[in-house]
């Protein structure tokens, strides 16, 4: 039996979308891909056209101005056309029946101030208040999704003001798929317009509305297992008011810049590329030749745009994909962290990234270091710790849906990363030793439910007081230990719990012999 494809329906209009403004000669604007069905976003370029007083930004009246421009656009069939909800826009009685009454009203009086918390660290819950000077903040965010334009405004954290911080929507299917009044992620620049400021030493916050999640614990919990394998964001979270009303929790997940790789790498040289979601993927490190055009349609390049960075990894393909088996561990060490390689693929399966590597080819990071050698970086970790399921996934064994094999993906051609490294014996044997040190030390229910209890306890009166919330506090408490049917924005579902994810997993990969006699790296 195959899962329901959650996100197909949604991409396939994306599709249809961009492939309809190419056909009729018509830019592409926000929500279309460049090169059709399955390359980066493109964003649609206003600041430089609407900015009067050369600021490289635009002021209210700037936006309001490009704000026209873009309904204009809409109205005479040229502009952008953005799918919403499937189905159409998700009426009252599709959200969740325990929302309160009415929004809850702060003021950074009424929450504890934590100036001497870490920024990420997990036992804070500190209170970001976000302060747009226009009421119509929401509309005005979603008329500037996907372009290049951010909304500023002040930021208030523990008793300090930030100005000038730049805001704008983020995500793909967590934007397309829930409507206005209800939450949405958010990134902030803190150095929109002050280049120096800073909010605990960082410049820009990811605020995630933890869409398909219920618990907002598997992000947080994911990453956190993954820092201790590889490279990886910090996350935690935060509570978010905007204009005095509280909107709730959001997961607080590190951004992939220069800041994390020198922090990592003790330098902020080298090229990085996001490999953003897609259901084709198409991501997967294959070679496409030697031109650098075909590689642009998917891995978005977010440093200097360097021929030289492309050269590079250009090349990582053309060794992962045409050389010989017996010759490729060699070939790919002076290129290739393989370790952390190995690791990332690891993570990916045992914890099950249903918006990851194995299954779509995408939704990662990729970082070239000074010296010219290729890292992993997770990133997107929402759809983590559940039974397989998403665009690509064409379903396992009926009831068993934590069987999922340590190998999956690897007999996919556009997976060579995957593949061609599981082939080499010496390299899936060190895989296999990941996996079982990942279930032996992770899958573990008595060292997992103490973490969630503590993470939920720090932030569940939020969550039921949360009026903008996706889902309901049931499905926010019972998610950690019961299975149950949530009514989600793609209609019913069935949402695996934690608990039986780490019990079901773990009894599954440590009865295979292969796992269960594996050498076990040090660490």
């Amino acid at each position: 039996m195959r899962p329901s494809c959650r996100n197909c329906r949604l991409y396939a209009s994306l599709a249809l979308v961009a492939s309809s403004l190419a056909v009729h000669g018509q830019p592409a604007g926000p929500g279309a891909n460049r090169g059709g069905f399955g390359g980066p976003p493109v964003e649609t370029p206003l600041v430089e056209r609407f900015d009067r007083d050369g600021d490289k930004r635009l002021n209210r009246s700037e936006r309001q101005e490009a704000r026209h421009f873009l309904a204009t656009e809409a109205a005479e069939g040229r502009g952008p056309r953005r799918p919403g909800p499937p189905g159409g826009a998700r009426g009252r009685d599709q959200l969740p029946a325990d929302l309160p009454a009415k929004a809850q009203r702060l003021t950074p009086s009424e929450v504890p101030s934590l100036p001497d918390a870490p920024l990420y660290d997990p036992k804070a819950v500190r209170t970001l208040f976000i302060e747009f000077e226009s009421a119509d903040w929401e509309k005005e965010l979603s008329d500037f999704y996907h372009t290049d334009v951010e909304v500023p405004a002040k930021l208030v954290v523990d008793g300090k003001t930030y100005v000038d911080v730049g805001v704008r929507y983020r995500g793909a299917s967590s934007f397309f798929t829930v409507g206005e009044g209800r939450k949405r992620s958010l990134n902030l620049s803190l150095d929109f317009a002050k280049k120096d400021q800073r909010l605990g030493g960082y410049r820009t916050l990811n605020l995630l509305n933890s869409h398909t999640d219920p618990t907002f614990l598997r992000s947080i919990l994911y990453y956190q297992v993954a820092r201790e394998f590889l490279p990886a964001p910090q996350a935690n979270h935060v509570r978010v008011v905007i204009n005095g009303e509280n909107w709730g929790i959001y997961v607080n997940a590190e951004q992939f810049n220069a800041d994390f790789v020198h922090a990592h790498f003790g330098t902020r040289e080298g090229a990085r590329w996001k490999v953003p979601g897609s259901p084709r993927g198409n991501g997967g490190l294959s070679y496409l030749g030697e031109e650098i055009a075909p590689y642009r349609r998917h891995y978005e390049i977010k440093s200097a745009d360097k021929t030289d960075s492309w050269t590079k990894l250009i090349r990582l393909c053309r060794v992962l994909t045409e050389t010989p088996i017996p010759e490729l561990e060699k070939a790919l060490e002076p290129i290739l962290n393989l370790d952390g390689a190995l690791r990332f693929l690891a993570l990916e399966n045992v914890l099950i990234n249903c918006d990851g590597y194995w299954i779509r080819s995408s939704d990662y990071n990729l970082y070239c270091d000074s010296q010219g050698r290729f890292h992993l970086i997770p990133h997107d970790a929402n759809e983590t710790f559940r039974a397989p399921d998403g665009p690509g996934w064409r379903g396992g064994e009926d009831g068993r849906p934590m069987e999922l094999s340590p190998f999956a993906g690897s007999e996919d051609a556009n997976k060579p990363l995957l593949g061609r490294l599981l082939a080499v014996p010496n390299l899936r044997s060190r895989y296999l030793g990941v996996v079982r040190t990942i279930s032996e030390k992770w899958l573990d229910w008595s060292k997992v439910a103490p973490l969630a209890e503590q993470y939920q306890s720090q932030i569940a009166a939020d969550v039921r007081n949360d009026v903008h919330r996706l889902y309901s506090v049931d499905a926010f408490s019972k998610g950690v230990t019961e299975d149950f049917i949530e009514q989600g924005f793609r209609g019913p579902r069935k949402t695996t719990s934690l608990k039986t994810f780490v019990v079901q997993r773990r009894d599954y990969l440590l009865g295979l012999p292969e796992v269960k006699g594996a050498a076990m790296p040090k660490l």
